[in-house]
């Protein structure tokens, strides 16, 4: 860099989507920025104007059934070279199954180094898939990214952390709930796109569960030298040498832009894998209506409904349902104290 360039971090956007579902995977989704000084402020608060008519808080602007937002701003990105490979292409991922290995931190066989070859259909088939966002929103976000770019804010990587349901539960017999297992992704994507910066960075997570304190619960940070900044309710904040400062903060996917970002991708990667779940058992049992993986009574009906078929396939319930040696009540409790 020289004098004449103006200075810039590196800023990172860390969300999950997915914690709570009784099917289909947790995603975790971290955007790395370049900002310069004058796009700090923006890429540090909630987006404004138009922008914030596609961009924001994933719950509010992404449904079951309804993910085109979050499929516009995957290939929008992934056609800029944000994704695995980087490569910079006039039309991105020319599939929904291109798209998500291209989001994917892993590659497509540690995808499935744990799947049984007669599952691996259950969650990889591309079968029946198609996008569904319209080129012309496609376009729309593709300015909003140069616009973005112009304020001093330029996307430089998306990454996804996918843990489907066996890991999940082979998490939960390790003795690590769902928010640890969210935590140590956070901490992967953080350790990953420092490497892909090249230079310190500036980290916003969402706020795991109800974690005041981190330190003791680190996984791939564990061990690491650090500072504690602030330990709180609403922002637990932490200084790494060499690494940069990470923050976990309430709320941060309706008040920051990156956070909101990686939030509307791993919405529409978690919506576009339980989908696949879904039309997997369609194809087998007539009528069968999809389910959005969470705790309500059409999953309710889905669950049972698929029941024959699975003991049929020899399916293993650690393959299709969370919830085997998880005791949440226990660590809800300790996280809302305030630490473990």
């Amino acid at each position: 860099m020289t004098s004449a360039e103006p200075s810039v971090r590196y800023r990172i956007g860390v969300d999950e989507n997915g914690l709570g579902p009784r099917l289909g995977p947790m995603v975790v989704t971290a955007v790395l920025t370049r900002v310069t000084e004058a796009g700090w402020q923006v890429a540090g608060r909630a987006p404004r104007g138009a922008l914030a008519q596609r961009l924001g808080d994933s719950k509010q602007l992404v449904a079951h059934g309804d993910v085109s937002l979050g499929e516009a701003w995957a290939r929008a990105l992934v056609a800029r070279g944000c994704g695995r490979g980087r490569e910079k292409t006039a039309s991105g991922a020319s599939s929904v199954d291109e798209l998500l290995h291209a989001v994917a931190l892993e590659d497509r066989p540690a995808l499935r180094a744990l799947c049984p070859s007669h599952v691996e259909e259950q969650c990889w088939s591309a079968e029946g898939e198609a996008f569904t966002a319209p080129d012309e929103l496609v376009c729309a976000i593709g300015k909003d990214l140069d616009k973005l770019s112009e304020k001093g804010v330029e996307v430089v990587a998306v990454r996804s952390v996918l843990l489907c349901a066996k890991r999940m539960n082979d998490g939960a017999r390790a003795g690590k709930n769902r928010f640890v297992l969210d935590l140590h992704a956070m901490e992967r994507l953080v350790l990953e796109l420092r490497g892909l910066a090249g230079a310190e960075v500036f980290a916003v997570c969402g706020k795991v569960g109800g974690f005041g304190k981190y330190g003791a619960v680190f996984g791939p940070l564990a061990g690491r030298m650090h500072a504690v900044l602030e330990e709180g309710r609403a922002r637990s904040a932490y200084r790494f040498p060499g690494l940069g400062e990470i923050a976990f903060v309430r709320d941060s996917d309706a008040s920051d832009l990156c956070v909101a970002m990686a939030s509307m991708v791993g919405k529409y990667v978690r919506e576009a894998l339980m989908e696949r779940v879904a039309r997997h058992y369609q194809r087998a049992v007539p009528g069968l209506h999809g389910a959005s993986g969470y705790y309500d009574p059409v999953t309710s009906a889905f669950i049972g409904a698929t029941r024959l078929v699975r003991r049929a396939r020899e399916i293993p319930a650690e393959c299709f349902e969370r919830g085997a040696g998880e005791s949440d009540g226990e660590s809800d409790a300790s996280l809302e104290s305030g630490g473990p």
